[in-house]
């Protein structure tokens, strides 16, 4: 019942920033947590960041300090900011979403996107 859009991808220098945003349609948007996770060539799916309705937030290790996950209620959006990336940043990322936080930060949240493609070129 929930869609969500991730958009902002894109080919980016090592050390440079990108914003990802994830668009969600629903009234129910305000209640979800929601999480970002990605899958680079030749490896499985990790969790990235989540933010909870409220706007708490947990971030994996080898993004924190890095990466920061927002979001925006009004706009029914989730954001990425990514700064400092290096060529390991490379991935599909993918916005989830569900009405348990556990089960969003597990990868196992019921709404998905389509992903969108960040290239880092070193």
């Amino acid at each position: 019942q929930v869609q969500l859009v991730e958009s902002g991808g894109g080919l980016v220098q090592a050390g440079g920033s990108l914003r990802l945003s994830c668009a969600a349609s629903g009234r129910t948007f305000s209640r979800l947590h929601m999480a970002w996770f990605r899958q680079a060539p030749g490896k499985e799916r990790e969790f990235v960041a989540a933010i909870s309705w409220a706007g708490g937030t947990s971030y994996a290790d080898a993004v924190k300090g890095r990466f920061t996950i927002s979001r925006d209620n009004t706009k029914n959006t989730v954001y990425l900011q990514m700064n400092s990336l290096n060529a390991e940043d490379t991935a599909v990322y993918y916005c989830g979403g569900d009405l348990s936080y556990s089960s969003v930060v597990a990868g196992k949240g019921n709404y998905w996107g389509q992903g969108t493609q960040v290239t880092v070129s070193v």
